[in-house]
Order: structure tokens, then sequence, then C-alpha cells
């Protein structure tokens, strides 16, 4: 069978540099600055998460700083102007905080992040309680697996496990992340089903399914009387 998909916790990073509901406007400048990251978690308590403040959160107090508005934009952006006037963490953040937990599949998260637009996402545990960060750029790392963990990934959990008595004529090969998959197969509904299989291992950038199967009837072999 594939292998189990990788999860949040294998690519989160931690620890997490947080700030509690009454940190200062400059104070959380500087601690992003400082750590180079565009948002941080606010927590309280033991470390339970209740909000995310984030670089967009902060520039609006620039966007709206000389900006003179009607009443009916005054309206439209009255959540925004809050924000331009806030000066602490709680009155600046998003909340409830978009979270996510450790044994969440990447795929889980990427679709998460995607629904509600953020870039990164706190990870807790199922008391709320902060235990990573997890990025956009973390769910890439599976990319990095190299073209032989690729390789020996597909033959093990996909052509091992599909044809193991012709796994030995099956030629797989991985090139920047491509798999190509050559060979003859007895039932040619299966070539579909190992493409699939292939492209589901985490790090594949795309399949090219070259199997036939013994099954299928040549071209013109229809029309013969």
């Amino acid at each position: 069978m594939p292998d189990t998909p990788h999860i949040v916790s294998d690519v989160m990073t931690r620890p997490v540099v947080a700030v509690g509901r009454e940190a200062r406007f400059k104070e959380i400048v500087r601690a992003m600055g400082r750590w180079n990251v565009g948002a941080l978690p606010v927590v309280e308590g033991e470390g339970r998460v209740v909000g995310v403040v984030s670089e967009a959160d902060l520039l609006l107090k620039e966007e709206f700083r000389d900006r003179d508005l009607t009443w009916a934009e005054q309206l439209r952006h009255l959540s925004d102007l809050a924000k331009a006037e806030a000066l602490t963490a709680e009155e600046l953040m998003s909340s409830p905080a978009i979270t996510v937990r450790p044994d969440v599949t990447l795929s889980q998260a990427a679709r998460i992040m995607a629904a509600h637009h953020v870039r990164r996402l706190p990870v807790v545990d199922g008391e709320n309680r902060l235990q990573g960060i997890v990025s956009r750029g973390d769910l890439l790392k599976v990319f990095l697996r190299s073209d032989e963990a690729l390789e020996e990934e597909v033959r093990r959990t996909v052509v091992s496990y599909l044809f193991p008595a012709l796994s030995h004529t099956i030629h797989v090969k991985v090139h920047e992340g491509v798999v190509t998959l050559r060979g003859r197969v007895k039932d040619s509904s299966l070539a579909w089903v190992a493409e699939r299989l292939a492209r589901a291992v985490e790090g594949v950038v795309d399949v090219e399914s070259r199997l036939s199967g013994e099954d299928t009837v040549p071209d013109g072999a229809g029309n013969a009387r």
C-alpha cells in the first residue's frame, strides 16, 4: 500500500514566536522584523491561541493615515479603520484564528490555507495550545525529495503493490520529480490505477504513464474479418 501521507507535524516550524493580547504595536513590528515572519499568533493563558496578527493588519495604519473617506467609504471599511487606530495585539488581531491540528495532512492544510486566503496556520493541540506554525513554504518541502527517494517509493508502494509478479518488468524513472512508468501489464485497467497512485506520492510533480495492457486490442484489430 502507498505510504502514509506526510502530516503537518512533519514540516511545521517550532518553537514559535508569539505575542500576548497586550503586546503593543511597535513591539509586534519589532518581533516580526527580528524573526523575519509575516504574522504572529496571539496567545493567552497556557499558550492558547486566540488570534493572529499579520503584516496586513499592521499596514492598515499606513493605508488609512491621510485618507479622507466619505461616509459611505467609512461604512465599507469599519473593520479596517478600527485596526488602523489599534495599539495592541488584541485590537489588531484576526479572531478567532484559523488553526490546524498536527495530524492533519499537508494537502488538507493547503486546502484550509486556500479557502481562508492565509499564508500560514498556527498548529494547535486539542486544548488549542500553540504547538508550531506551518507556512506555504513548509507545505512545499515535500517537493524537495530526491528523484531517487521518489523512485524507490513508487517501486515499493505502487509497482510492487499492484504488479507483484511483474514488478521486475515495469520500468520506473524519475527526473526532476516527473515519474515515467513503462511496461506491459495483464490488466490495462490497472495502468490507470498505477498512474493515479504514483501521482499521489508526495513530492511527485507529474506522471507520464506508458504502461500498456496485454488485454488491449491493437489498433485496427477490431476491423479484422
